[in-house]
Order: structure tokens, then C-alpha cells, then sequence
């Protein structure tokens, strides 16, 4: 596998006592192969040694080591910058990491493209940037909606969708380890200070993600999760773009129908498999930030606490108990926690998680219908006794015609609304501005006699005219 692709010594300069000359040095060489101005990927030889030679006076010529190969009779330390950087370019020529090719009258240098692959990755593994979760997701799900969309000219972005979430998913895996190495050193160390150094310097520079806040908010990434996979279910039951899919990975990597067909469900099974399992790698990932957040906590909040004379109280305990052993036996210690020294106070409590609320499935309620048709019947019937001004119009306008008048008894009930009515006529003025308009149209004299009006009110008899303003 790897050693049909590598050199045989390609990792021999890393073994060494100079190792991280080399590091530094291929590093340097990096920016210089990877330029993206770089049209051709011939670079002139005496280029290549000079950016070596920068490298080396940065470095310094006295951390040079004698290597393993030079022996002691032949062996003759580099006397200048330029020797340095010659020894260590015919080193990384020798191992494998250049190759030189002679073009006319002109030395160039150029790398093999396994030894680039592996230079860019080592170059990724030394930097260490951090990774985006809401990046990732969007990028897997742009992908996925330009194949589903334009299966026949851009389905290969399923091929691209599928590697990103792998790479996603190799990096949630990579960050758990990296907490779980981070905790196991962490527990190892016994200063503080390295503690904390260590926590910042590891955690939240290299392992932690730039947006990992937000996933604990509105604007989590994830909340595209579900329309990545709603995507991928509707597409697998969707026989047309499928048969477009297909025939685009059979176009685009020359294969036959069966083994396009393999590949373009694969592809989407990996995806839904990723995306259907990230709640609970997440909540890994949780449970060991938690712990290490609460280790450097409670490693900070102790770092500059001390108990004034405790270490001359401890001496003089020390002393007493190894002229008289018996001591701690007719004396037993207990004033130490009395003191505060070890005091449930000041053993802070840990920082509970919030835990999430599993998902429940919600469940229409079904009402009664006879529930209903009693809610109907209640809300006419509330509806019947609203006390209405233009009820209470059209009632006197039933009843008075225009410049006549009308005595109490000679009015007429019939239902629940003329009752309503009936009895504020002698209120109209209380009902608001419209009613105060009601009352100035008409004008009331009260007697001094009760009267019966329609078998249904006793009421102080009255008599009721249409005033002019009524009557127009």
C-alpha cells in the first residue's frame, strides 16, 4: 500500500537527532512547491537552495547533530550556511523528498506527487487549524442540492458531498481522541500552572472548534441535518434522478451501469449514516469538554488559595507526632476540618449538564363532538345577551314609529334579545358615545306606577317619544 507509493527512506531524515531541522525545513520548502502563482511545478535548483539556506540561518548552525550514517574518522562539520544547506539538500534528494531534472542547460527540482500529498498532510497536521461545524454542513449541503437539482450536469457533488462528511465525521472522531489524550495528560500533571497552559494551548487553540458556541444556540449548524437527510430519503425512492445519477457516475468514471448504481447509493447510505449518528458523537464529545472545563476550573479556583500558617501548624503536628506515636491515638485530629482546612464549603460543587429532552411524538387530541356542539350552543347563547346599542335601536325602531309615542306595557317581548333590549332602553345614555347618539333621539318620562310588560317584567311604568332629531 504505502511502500508501493513512498520511498523506502522518505521518513529517514525524521529519524534522526536533526529532525527538526528537517521539519523546518520541508515546511519552508512547502510554501515554495505549493505556491498557487506557480504555473509549472519545476522549480530552479538554486532557488530551492537558497530558501534552504534562509531556513538554516534561522534556525541556527549550532543545533546541527552528526548523523547516524557519518562516521568518526570521515565525519567533518559543516564550516558555513551554504555547506549546511548542501548537506541537507543532497540528504532530502538521497531519501526520496526531491528529484532533480535537467532541462538544456538548467537544474530543476521538482516532488513526486505521493511525496506532495504526504508533505501537504504533514504541513496540516503541524498547523492544526481549527475546523468549522456550520462550514462543513453547509458545504455538505450545497453539494447535495446542486446533484439533486442538476443530477444530469452536476450529480459527481454527491461524490464530493459524501467526502466532505467523511472528513467531517474523521474530524469529530480526531477531536474526541484529542480530549481524550488532553484529560489523560491533564491528570498526569501535578502543577497548575501546567494545567492551565496546557488547556488553552491544546484545547482551545487546536482541538475546539471556531463555532462550537454555537451549537449551543438558535443558529446551530446542525439544524441543517434534518434537511440533509429529508433530501437524501426523498431522493432514494425517486427512481428519475437516481437513473439521471447513475448515468452521470457512469459517464464521468467510465464503469458499467451495476457498478455506478453501487456507488451512487453508497454515497448516499454514508451520508445518512453520518448525519443520523452525529447527535450521539456530539454528546461524547460534551461529556469529556465537560470534564476537562471542570478540572481546569477547579485547578484555577484553587491556584491561589492558601491556609495562613497551615504549613507551620503541619510542622509542629509532624514534630509532636514522631517524638510521641501514641499521640494521634489519645489526641485524635479533627480541628484541621473545624478550621476550614478541609471543609465541605470549600469543595466547590460540579456545574451540572443540561441535558437534552429526548423528542416526543405529539399526538392530536381528538374532542368529543357533543363537547363541541356544547361549546356552539354556549357561544350563541353568550352571543343572544351581548348588550348591543344597534340592537336596541332596530328594537325601538320596530316598535315607535317616527313623532309617536309609546307607553311601557304596550312594548312586546318575544325572545332573549328583546328582553336584552327592553331592559337598557332606560340606560341608554350608560352605552358609550352610540348610545348617548340612541338616547338623544328619543325622550323618556317616568311615573310613579309599576307596570307588567308581556307576562315577563315588572318595571316602573314610562312613556317613550321620538324627538325631532329622531324623526328626521
Amino acid at each position: 500500500m504505502l511502500f508501493n507509493k513512498l520511498p523506502e527512506d522518505l521518513f529517514v531524515p525524521f529519524s534522526g537527532q536533526n529532525r527538526h531541522i528537517y521539519q523546518t525545513v520541508l515546511i519552508e520548502l512547502a510554501d515554495l512547491f505549493f505556491d498557487e502563482d506557480l504555473i509549472e511545478p519545476f522549480i530552479a535548483k538554486d532557488l530551492v537552495r537558497s530558501t534552504i539556506e534562509n531556513a538554516v540561518v534561522r534556525i541556527g548552525l549550532r543545533k546541527w547533530q552528526r548523523e547516524a550514517e557519518d562516521t568518526e574518522d570521515d565525519y567533518q562539520p559543516p564550516r558555513s550556511t551554504a555547506e549546511y544547506a548542501n548537506r541537507i539538500y543532497r540528504r532530502l534528494v538521497s531519501t526520496g523528498w526531491l528529484e532533480e531534472e535537467q532541462q538544456i542547460y538548467k537544474s530543476y527540482v521538482l516532488m513526486a506527487p505521493s511525496n506532495s500529498y504526504l508533505l501537504r498532510s504533514l504541513v496540516a497536521i503541524a498547523k492544526m487549524e481549527k475546523r468549522s461545524y456550520g462550514g462543513a454542513v453547509l458545504n455538505v449541503l450545497s453539494s447535495l442540492e446542486a446533484a439533486i437539482n442538476d443530477p444530469e450536469g452536476r450529480g459527481i457533488t454527491l461524490q464530493e458531498a459524501a467526502q466532505s462528511s467523511a472528513e467531517f465525521s474523521a474530524h469529530l472522531t480526531d477531536m474526541l481522541l484529542g480530549l481524550r489524550e488532553l484529560k489523560i495528560s491533564l491528570a498526569q500533571s501535578t502543577s497548575p500552572q501546567e494545567i492551565v497552559r496546557q488547556f488553552f494551548d491544546t484545547f482551545v487553540e487546536q482541538i475546539l472548534v471556531s463555532d462550537y458556541k454555537t451549537l449551543k444556540t438558535k443558529n446551530n449548524p446542525f439544524r441543517f441535518r434534518r434537511q440533509i437527510i429529508s433530501l437524501l430519503r426523498d431522493l432514494q425512492f425517486d427512481p428519475i434522478k437516481l437513473e439521471k445519477l447513475i448515468n452521470h457516475y457512469q459517464l464521468q468514471f467510465e464503469n458499467d451501469y451495476l457498478d455506478a448504481e453501487a456507488m451512487v447509493h453508497t454515497h448516499i447510505n454514508r451520508i445518512i449514516r453520518i448525519f443520523d449518528s452525529v447527535d450521539k458523537r456530539l454528546d461524547s464529545i460534551d461529556d469529556f469538554r465537560y470534564k476537562l472545563e471542570k478540572r481546569v476550573a477547579d485547578t484555577i479556583r484553587y491556584m491561589d488559595k492558601t491556609s495562613p500558617g497551615m504549613a507551620s501548624r503541619l510542622s509542629r503536628l509532624i514534630s509532636a507526632v514522631a517524638k510521641n506515636p501514641l499521640l494521634l491515638d489519645q489526641q485524635p485530629i479533627t480541628q484541621l476540618e473545624n478550621s476550614g482546612f478541609l471543609s465541605p464549603s470549600s469543595i466547590r460543587s460540579p456545574i451540572r449538564r443540561k441535558i437534552q429532552v429526548a423528542p416526543r411524538v405529539i399526538h392530536q387530541q381528538i374532542i368529543d363532538p357533543k363537547v363541541l356542539e356544547l361549546r356552539e350552543l354556549f357561544k350563541s347563547y353568550k352571543e343572544r345577551r351581548e348588550v348591543r346599542v344597534d340592537r336596541i335601536e332596530n328594537y325601538l325602531h320596530r316598535h315607535l314609529s317616527p313623532g309617536k309615542s309609546l307607553s311601557a306595557e304596550q312594548f312586546s317581548i318575544e325572545s332573549i334579545e328583546d328582553y336584552i333590549c327592553f331592559s337598557y332602553i332606560r340606560h341608554l345614555a350608560s352605552l358609550g358615545k352610540r348610545g348617548k347618539a340612541t338616547h338623544e333621539k328619543y325622550q323618556i318620562e317616568f311615573k310613579d306606577n309599576y307596570t307588567e310588560v308581556d307576562d315577563m317584567v315588572v318595571c316602573r311604568d314610562f312613556t317613550i317619544h321620538s324627538t325631532k332629531q329622531g324623526s328626521k
